[in-house]
């Protein structure tokens, strides 16, 4: 039995494969170790599916946002060892997983754009270059938090053109001191302002809209992507929410560079429940 977790700020997708039978999935919340501590997240999983899994996994991988050092890794590694005190386990960054799942044991460059963003170069067995995503204040080009972020801002800046303040105020009845609140007090501030994406979505076909989810690509591609070199001549993949749903404005952004996405996925859960099989 092996269990397989691919975890987001938002979300955390769990697979396992049983040596017999097809592979069982479910969801839990989200568990980036920047906002969170082992105790907690114990405490979080204690109450989920995870803790009435039926047989215990014998080897466990764990992608997740945020596990970009060995303390990181071991806040999750921990909680697990909790869990599950005589599995194998591996814990290491959403990037690794997101390279697996969509270039397998080929070369090229793997971006996650989902509520946070990230990138790498991957040689078809590990990573070999990074450019750092910075979070949603300082980096995340291209991520539902900073397009979130971005959104709000036109909004309270009266910034936004008048139709769109309108259909955003009935849609998110948020008064100043409410928003401002939950971004600089709150416990998931990202999680808070990636939940506008869906407004963007709803409303593409505005030109604001699609222009500023096609400036946030622009950006992306501009900061992070051209820092690899030759990223012209090779393979360039993406998972994640922000990408699948918005793939017509990352591909007009990406052709404008005379580039082509090469992989957009959603959930990397189902290639990596082949790619560990």
């Amino acid at each position: 039995m092996i269990l397989i977790a691919d975890s987001g700020s938002t979300k955390t997708n769990w697979g396992i494969i049983h040596h017999e039978g097809k592979p069982f999935r479910f969801t839990t919340e989200g568990v980036n170790p920047f906002f969170r501590t082992t105790s907690d997240i114990l405490s979080e999983w204690e109450q989920s599916p995870l803790n009435g899994l039926s047989g215990k996994p014998e080897r466990i991988y764990f992608y997740g946002a945020g596990i970009i050092d060995r303390e990181k890794a071991n806040l999750i590694k921990n909680a697990l060892k909790s869990l599950f005190p005589d599995a194998e386990m591996y814990v290491g960054s959403d990037l690794l997983g997101a390279a697996r799942a969509t270039l397998g044991e080929k070369s090229g460059i793997t971006c996650i754009l989902g509520t946070g963003s990230n990138s790498c170069l991957y040689n078809g067995k590990k990573i070999t270059a990074h450019v750092p995503p910075l979070g949603f204040i300082l980096g995340d080009e291209g991520s539902g938090a900073v397009m979130g972020k971005q959104l709000i801002s036109d909004y309270l800046k009266n910034w936004m053109p008048e139709q769109l303040r309108t259909k955003f105020k009935n849609k998110y009845p948020l008064n100043y001191a409410e928003i401002l609140n939950q971004v600089y007090h709150g416990e998931k501030p990202n999680h808070f302002l990636a939940g506008f994406v869906p407004f963007l979505k709803l409303n593409i076909d505005h030109e604001y809209c699609n222009q500023l989810v096609e400036k946030a690509f622009h950006l992306f591609l501009e900061r992070n992507i051209a820092h690899y070199a030759e990223f012209n001549k090779m393979p360039i993949c993406f998972v994640g929410s922000v990408a699948f749903h918005f793939q017509k404005q990352l591909k007009n952004v990406f052709l404008k560079q005379n580039l082509i996405p090469h992989t957009i996925i959603q959930d990397p859960m189902e290639n990596l429940l082949a790619y560990h099989t």
